[in-house]
C-alpha cells in the first residue's frame, strides 16, 4: 500500500493535471468557435474570446442547491467523474501526437474513456431524483447504446487499414480517409461524435424545450460548470481523435503546424455546422438512424476494408 498513493500522484501530475489543463483551454477556445460560428450563421457579432472562461467562472461563484430525496454524494461526484475520464482521455489522445508516446492498445483505452461521460451524466441525472433529469438519462442510455456500435465498427477499419494496430501512432501513420471505406467511415465516426457532443439533432437528453434541461435540470453552480467544461473538453478532444484515426494525425513541425490545426478546427466546424443546420430528433428516430443507417453504412466500410487489405487494393 505504500507505493500506491506515490504512483496516484504520479497518475495525476503526469496525465490528469497536464490533460486538463492544455484541454480545458483548447476546449474553452473550441467552445468560442462553437458560438462565434453560431451566431455568424444568424447573422449575429457574437460573444468575446474570454466569454466561455466568464461564464465558467461565473458558475463556479453560484450557489449549488442539492435536490431534496436525492443522492447527494453520488449528484456531487458525477461531474468529477466525467471531467477526470476526459482529462486522461485526451492526455492519452494528445501524447502520441505530440511526442510520440504511445503504448499498445490507447486506442481501446481512449474510446472506454471517451464512453464515461456520457455515463457520469447519466448516474448524475439519476441521482437527482427528478422525473425528468431521469427521463433525460433514459434517453442519454438509448443515446449511447445507438452511436457506439457504429462508432466501434469506424474504429475497426482504421485498424484493419493500419495493418491491424492498435496504437494511435501505428493508425496514425496511415491516412486512413484515403480510401472509400476510410472516408465512409470518417462520415459515419463524424456524426457519432455529433451525438457523443449532445448536440443538436441528437440533443435528446437535454431537450430544453420538452424536459427542460433534462439531465442537467437539478444541476447549478460548480457542478453544472464542471459538466460545462467536461462538453468543451470533448469538443477539442473528439476531433483529435478523429484526425489522429482517420486523417493521419497530427504533425507539429513547420507548415504541418497549420495542416494540423486546420484538421481540427475543420471538424469542429462540420460539428457546428451540422448543429445549426438541423432540427432536434426524437429518441426512436435517432435510433433508428444509427441502427439502421449509419451502422449498416460502417458494416460496408469494415467489409471493404477487409477486401482491399486481403486483395491489397489499396483505394478500397
Amino acid at each position: 500500500m505504500a507505493g500506491v498513493m506515490p504512483m496516484a500522484w504520479s497518475v495525476f501530475f503526469v496525465l490528469l493535471f497536464p490533460g486538463l489543463l492544455f484541454t480545458a483551454a483548447a476546449g474553452l477556445a473550441a467552445t468560442w468557435v462553437d458560438r462565434k460560428v453560431t451566431a455568424r450563421l444568424q447573422w449575429r457579432v457574437g460573444p468575446p474570446l474570454a466569454q466561455p472562461l466568464w461564464d465558467i467562472l461565473k458558475l463556479m461563484g453560484k450557489e449549488v442547491i442539492l435536490p431534496r430525496g436525492g443522492n447527494h454524494g453520488l449528484f456531487l461526484a458525477a461531474p468529477l467523474f466525467g471531467l477526470a475520464a476526459a482529462a486522461i482521455a485526451s492526455a492519452i489522445v494528445w501524447l502520441p501526437l505530440l511526442q510520440g508516446a504511445s503504448f499498445v492498445g490507447d486506442v481501446i483505452v481512449a474510446v472506454y474513456l471517451l464512453v464515461l461521460p456520457s455515463l457520469a451524466l447519466m448516474l448524475g441525472a439519476l441521482a437527482s431524483g427528478n422525473p425528468l433529469a431521469a427521463t433525460g438519462a433514459s434517453r442519454e442510455m438509448k443515446l449511447v447504446l445507438s452511436y457506439e456500435l457504429p462508432f466501434l465498427l469506424c474504429l475497426v477499419v482504421a485498424i484493419v487499414r493500419s495493418g491491424f494496430s492498435i496504437s494511435l501512432t501505428g493508425i496514425a501513420a496511415v491516412p486512413v480517409v484515403g480510401s472509400i471505406s476510410g472516408a465512409l467511415a470518417f462520415l459515419v465516426s463524424l456524426l457519432c461524435i455529433q451525438a457523443k457532443l449532445g448536440f443538436v439533432p441528437f440533443d435528446v437528453a437535454e431537450a430544453e424545450t420538452e424536459i427542460i434541461a433534462g439531465v442537467y435540470v437539478e444541476y447549478s453552480g460548480a457542478p453544472l460548470a464542471v459538466f460545462k467544461l467536461t462538453q468543451a473538453m470533448l469538443l477539442v478532444t473528439l476531433p483529435v481523435f478523429l484526425s489522429a484515426v482517420f486523417l493521419g494525425g497530427l504533425h507539429f513541425a513547420g507548415w504541418g503546424i497549420l495542416w494540423s490545426i486546420l484538421k481540427i478546427v475543420g471538424i469542429i466546424v462540420l460539428v457546428i455546422v451540422i448543429k445549426n443546420t438541423n432540427p432536434r430528433v426524437r429518441i426512436d428516430q435517432a435510433v433508428r438512424f444509427f441502427w439502421h443507417g449509419l451502422a449498416p453504412l460502417a458494416a460496408v466500410a469494415l467489409a471493404l476494408a477487409l477486401v482491399g487489405r486481403a486483395t491489397g487494393i489499396g483505394w478500397l
